[in-house]
């Protein structure tokens, strides 16, 4: 089934040449990751923060392959020849890719990569290519997050399918701390974890969990669920930074820890607007000094900052 919301507008390259921009968010690991029960599904719930991947695609006419910049982001290359063919153009071009998401640290880098460039072959030819198309197209490619879905999503990142929407939070701020190094994601979520059937079952309730509170707003409980997914993770990536970071969040009363649970990052989550938000970032950053590696503070993708009917495209309305 074509889910292209539009209708072909041509499948030739403009005399000259056209060029389209596409954007995708990175998403600060995940606020729940695990197994359900019965099916056996492995699956994720995003967290999206205003870290964003963008692609520039720009034909060539005649040409009939397509050149990635940076050269070792070859499986952007295979998207964009994906999402030609699926929009029945012959001409190839040039892709670049650039953000501010570094890769191996569990920030969804190559997915947002995939999701931009989609988004940009398909705007550089007139078209646009809605989310569940370009589920279709990455599924082909690696186990992906639900980065092309607005807000945040449960998601079967093996199968690269849609579980639910689950809705948008208000503002919110992850004081990181990066252990170092990187993580091969992408093998690290093609490996079944040894998840039990009481395990499972506790993945089950903390989804129906999370997907109320996001609906309510209830940050406590959407803290309480991410801390509780990454206190399981442990069991499967055990983390040195862990007990320091937590001591860290329970000193500033902040809403829990949210993990990248395939990557390096662990964050102290803090609601955007609490009247002592700058001060307890102080005191996060402060207690992470000690710490081997790197702090960084990241902001989540509310609602408010999807406004513009071409947030995904990189340029305003």
């Amino acid at each position: 089934m074509d889910h292209t919301t539009e209708p072909p507008r041509h499948t030739h390259t403009p005399p000259g040449g056209g060029a389209g921009v596409g954007r995708a968010p990175g998403t600060f690991g995940e606020l729940l990751q695990g197994a359900l029960p019965g099916n056996g599904h492995d699956f994720l719930v995003t967290f999206p923060i205003q870290n964003w991947s963008t692609a520039l695609f720009r034909t060539t006419p005649g040409r009939r392959d397509v050149e990635v910049r940076p050269a070792h982001k070859h499986k952007s290359r295979r998207l964009a020849q994906a999402a030609l063919h699926h929009l029945g153009v012959t001409d190839g071009g040039i892709l670049t890719l650039h953000g501010a998401l570094p890769e191996g640290k569990g920030l969804a880098s190559s997915s947002a990569d995939l999701v931009a460039t989609a988004r940009a072959v398909a705007d550089a030819h007139g078209r646009h290519l809605d989310p569940a198309t370009i589920e279709t197209l990455l599924r082909g490619i690696e186990p992906t997050d639900g980065v092309m879905y607005e807000g945040i999503v449960a998601f079967y990142h093996r199968e690269v399918r849609l579980r639910e929407v689950l809705g948008h939070l208000p503002p919110l701020t992850v004081i990181a701390h990066d252990e170092g190094g990187a993580v091969d994601t992408i093998g690290f979520n093609r490996t079944r974890k040894p998840h039990g059937p009481a395990e499972r079952e506790e993945y089950a309730r903390l989804l129906d969990t999370l997907a109320a509170a996001v609906q309510d707003h209830d940050l406590p409980t959407v803290g309480r669920v991410a801390t509780r997914s990454a206190e399981l993770n442990r069991l499967h990536r055990p983390r040195r930074d862990f007990a320091p970071m937590l001591r860290a969040c329970r000193d500033i009363d902040g809403l829990g820890l949210v993990v990248a649970h395939s990557g390096t990052a662990l964050g102290v989550l803090l609601d955007h607007c609490d009247p002592e938000h700058d001060l307890k970032t102080a005191h996060v950053r402060a207690a992470c000094a000690g710490l081997p590696g790197t702090v960084d503070v990241h902001r989540s993708l509310s609602a408010h900052d999807l406004t513009t009917p071409t947030a995904y495209l990189g340029r305003t309305a």
